[in-house]
């Protein structure tokens, strides 16, 4: 059992008995809790996220996979509920392992674990692997962000400042069992919610989406598995 400074946000790994705890949250961000079962067991594993008295703490369920090929489970947390979170797994679940890295505008502030590079706006489609991080501050006018992937259910985030697009490619099934709010956060439309769930419903394999840059920094993840992802691009241009 052991209590991790977890302040940087960094990829992490998770035991049985483990916290991880960030205190460096900021007034008005919007943060995930990026969690993939690593265990290499094909049994789900309860994670608990605690955001400080004024809320319940949450129990994510990350899906169960063998060879650490399974799709991440999301914990979102608004800075402005809180300065800090932590995550732990109970010390019953012997054998549990969860990879987990904070991410954010501004998190993690340590990449390593990640591929980590700016986005060019030119229309070419980049890889859109596992652990893949993407950013970029778009001019200000508008520009289309273009999701490709052949896998049913792939997702996807893009960050602002205090909102988060969730991009699901061929979707099935409920997205809630893997997106999980906590505290104030709710999901609505920018302006009444934190975030919203964007889906490729008319052209299933391809999302296209249009968005206005406002000199703000975005940042865009991956949060599917390295077997679903192999065949995934992004790709933004100005319109």
């Amino acid at each position: 059992m052991s209590e991790i400074n977890w302040n940087d946000g960094a990829v992490s790994t998770l035991t049985g008995g483990d916290t991880l705890t960030c205190a460096n949250l900021k007034q008005g961000q919007l943060y995930a809790v990026f969690l993939y079962n690593s265990a290499g067991e094909d049994a789900n594993i309860g994670v608990n996220v605690n955001i400080g008295n004024l809320y319940p703490p949450k129990t994510v369920t990350v899906p169960g996979t063998t060879g650490n090929m399974g799709l991440a489970a999301l914990a979102l947390v608004s800075g402005t509920d809180t300065q800090t979170v932590s995550i732990s797994i109970t010390s019953q679940q012997q054998g549990s392992k969860v990879t987990a890295w904070l991410g954010s505008v501004g998190m993690p502030t340590n990449t390593s674990g990640l591929h980590n590079q700016s986005l060019p706006f030119n229309g070419e489609q980049q890889h859109y692997d596992k652990c893949y991080r993407y950013y970029a501050v778009p001019k200000s006018q508008w520009y289309q962000l273009t999701l490709n992937s052949p896998v049913t259910q792939f997702i996807s985030t893009q960050f602002t400042e205090n909102y988060l697009n969730v991009f699901i490619n061929n979707p099935v099934g409920d997205p809630a069992t893997v997106i999980v709010p906590t505290g104030s956060v709710k999901e609505g439309a920018p302006g009444l919610g934190s975030y919203q769930i964007v889906k490729s419903d008319s052209t299933p394999q391809t999302i296209t989406y249009q968005d206005q840059g406002n000199g703000q920094q975005k940042v865009w993840m991956n949060a599917d598995s390295g077997q679903n992802s192999n065949n995934s691009s992004i790709a933004a241009q100005y319109m």
